[in-house]
């Protein structure tokens, strides 16, 4: 079936759902889907739930800081950056770490996009997010490989309490004259419980304070400060449906993520400037080169719990289907290709997650389990850099978290995993037959492990995580040869790549009263054999060669956050983070690693009147984002200056009607309200001179019923 006509197809049936259930159901009853508690019921319960530093923030938070991307609104808290494209394309990283480094899980299933690819973002539905827990450090033990850096858990979890509730918003940003709607809704009876959600965006051209760009010394003119052709538009929708009683739950969630949107035009290449397309037309045409995503997934998770003992499944397909479109235009020996269609990926992923938890002897509590998860992709069009591959990956652990007091933890485990890789042989589709990919099959095998201790006394704790971690080699690195031309350079892969190993040790001091909140997590990090695309004096087509190599690297950083209760209703914020890194061996020894974020940091003043027409959680905020200069690069890199943001946001909720009132919430944001012209490090759109994005102001409404 068609993925675009297969997304349709849901988003109907989600809005179906909708209309029946509006039709049916006339209950009075209000529910605040922002009152959802996070994991552990207190201060301490968290910060003695693991020996890792983790954060957890809920709908409130998201909403607050209501971005472009979700990984942008993730980005205020301190260590996570988002590796932009655009106005609505972000990466994760976490401590400098993206892509194949750190790990994405839905509902505890990894999330199977397209890791390698640097120019889009992930296929989720922020809105049908109920929290987020970020982990930062090795994630490697429960999750296997590629979680060196940490995990960011995306959770939708939440079980309707009534026969019917919902929430519906609606958002616009200035920037992109970007439009939005989101509803949710839900019901319980008798044990059986539904949950649907639907979330459509449209959004134009966004804008920049720059009047033109240079790109290989020419000046490329922005028409009214837009970049041309990056408009787009989402489509998503979900559905849950489940039982839960006292020893059983079982949840079936389907999704579907649709995108489409379009590649700075002049970014793609200096031929655009002979394209007979008229970019400048409309702000919201999504013209060539333009991509299409679709990410449809089918989950379940079951849980059952006898006495002590609880036994978890989890078991997931995923489809993601992209395919990207340009001009077709001969390069090198290839002749003018037939079609727009340039690449095409299709990759299958099947996972399947079993564990069991239990406590021991009123002191252990174990958690063991499996993993496993097969991957197929396969490519299409007449563009050729990643080659068709399957990979396999199985592992076990087991993990003790030993309570030896109630303030004290000690907690460790070890981990096996075993993986698989093919990569199919790839020829040139044009007389030359050149092969770009050659058949290949290789394993990777380790055993990973951590130990931790917690240390809870007074308005003291104390936390500290050591372990080891690695990341198997992916099919990008191993078998890639060509250009991309979304990041500018022709990348070479390496098939005698070794697994990637990383020893890390991370740390936590917490320091707090009814007042004063102190948080510092320092870490240090070594990776004794670290993967990264290596810059050449090479050129192929005017662009640059890069090749994948090893090195050894050494990194070492932390992150703090303060927050000062003036009064009740003020609060003082001030939150940064630090990263050093340093190449000990290869071409680019003394160097630091590419594109590594600078040190940064934010101070912010919340009030929180607590009157009767702001509601019990208006506020008012300011912000302000001091970044600091780049100078740390790795040739060819530039240096990036620095620069502070200043931003400001408001919200509260109301009552609409006397009868059968309903809380109306407003949340409204301002951002780069100086209309600062900044570039970020870890942005390739820096390499052709396109700065961030302008002065923005961004409104939500939205109603719980």
């Amino acid at each position: 079936m068609n993925r675009i006509k297969r997304g349709n197809i849901l988003l109907f049936i989600v809005l179906t759902f909708f209309v029946q259930a509006f039709a049916q159901n006339k209950s009075d009853t209000i529910v605040s889907l922002d009152e959802i508690v996070v994991e552990g019921n207190s201060r301490r319960a968290i910060l003695m739930k693991s020996p890792q530093n983790v954060v957890s923030v809920g709908q409130a938070f998201l909403k607050q800081n209501f971005a472009g991307s979700l990984m942008q609104s993730l980005e205020k808290i301190p260590g996570v950056q988002a590796m932009s494209i655009g106005s609505g394309q972000s990466k994760p990283a976490i401590r400098g770490l993206g892509f194949n480094r750190m790990l994405v899980a839905e509902n505890g299933v990894k999330h199977e996009g397209q890791q390698w690819g640097d120019d889009h973002g992930l296929e989720i539905d922020r809105f049908a997010l109920d929290n987020v827990e970020i982990i930062k450090g090795a994630g490697t033990l429960h999750y296997g490989s590629d979680a060196i850096s940490g995990v960011i858990n995306l959770k939708s979890s939440y079980i309707p309490q009534k026969n019917f509730e919902g929430e519906i918003n609606l958002f616009g940003r200035t920037n992109n004259e970007s439009t939005g709607l989101s509803a949710r809704m839900g019901g319980r009876r008798n044990g059986f419980w539904y949950r649907a959600n639907l979330t459509l965006t449209d959004y134009a051209d966004y804008k920049v304070p720059a009047d033109s760009i240079q790109y290989y010394s020419y000046y490329i003119k922005l028409k009214n400060r837009r970049l041309r052709n990056t408009a787009g538009k989402e489509h998503n929708g979900g559905l849950h449906l489940g039982y839960l009683s006292d020893k059983f739950l079982t949840t079936l969630y389907l999704s579907d993520v649709y995108t489409k949107s379009g590649f700075f035009a002049d970014a793609h290449g200096l031929e655009v400037r002979l394209s007979e397309i008229n970019y400048d037309r409309s702000r919201r045409d999504i013209d060539l080169p333009r991509h299409t995503v679709n990410h449809f997934k089918v989950m379940n998770h079951t849980s059952y719990r006898i006495d002590n003992l609880t036994v978890e499944g989890d078991f997931a397909f995923q489809n993601n289907f992209r395919q990207e479109f340009s001009e077709p235009v001969s390069h090198g020996y290839m002749p003018t290709p037939p079609n727009a269609l340039e690449r095409q990926y299709n990759k299958n992923t099947f996972t399947a997650n079993l564990c069991a938890k239990f406590l021991l002897a009123e002191k252990h509590h174990i958690h063991a389990g499996f993993n496993g998860e097969h991957q197929n992709n396969r490519r299409g069009g007449w563009g050729f850099i990643i080659p068709d591959f399957r990979t396999t990956a199985l592992g076990a652990f087991v993990f003790d978290k030993w309570e030896i007091s109630e303030n004290l933890i000690v907690s460790g485990g070890v981990r096996f995993d075993y993986i698989l890789t093919e990569i199919d042989e790839y020829r040139d589709w044009y007389e030359t037959y050149k092969i770009r990919s050659e058949k290949l099959k290789r394993n990777f095998n380790s055993i990973t492990y951590a130990l931790g201790v917690n240390y809870d006394l007074n308005n003291w704790n104390f936390k500290t995580n050591f372990g080891k971690s690695f990341r198997a080699p992916i099919p990008k690195e191993l078998g890639s040869d060509g250009v991309n031309y979304h990041i500018f350079r022709y990348e070479k892969g390496n098939t005698g790549l070794q697994p990637e190993e990383s020893y890390q040790l991370d740390a936590g001091v917490n320091w707090h009263n009814e007042k004063l909140d102190i948080q510092l997590e320092p870490f240090v990090n070594f990776f004794p054999n670290y993967i990264y695309l290596n810059p050449t004096s090479g050129y192929y087509e005017g662009l640059q060669m890069y090749y994948y190599t090893q090195t050894h690297v050494f990194r070492w950083g932390f992150e703090f956050n303060v927050n000062y209760k003036i009064i009740s209703q003020l609060e003082l914020n001030m939150s940064g983070d630090y990263l050093y890194a340093r190449q000990l061996s290869g071409d680019k020894q003394g160097y630091t690693l590419p594109f590594s974020p600078p040190a940064s940091a934010t101070f912010g003043v919340k009030y929180s009147p607590q009157t009767k027409w702001a509601g019990k959680d208006g506020y008012v905020s300011m912000d302000f984002r001091a970044v600091a200069p780049q100078n740390e690069i790795v040739p060819p890199e530039n240096a990036t200056a620095g620069y502070g943001l200043l931003n400001a946001a408001a919200g509260c909720t109301f009552s609409i009607g006397a009868r059968h009132a309903l809380p109306l919430r407003i949340t409204l944001q301002a951002n780069n309200l100086l209309n600062r012209r900044y570039y970020d490090h870890t942005s390739f759109y820096r390499l052709i001179d396109v700065p961030e994005a302008g002065r923005n102001f961004s409104i939500m409404l939205g109603f719980n019923f």
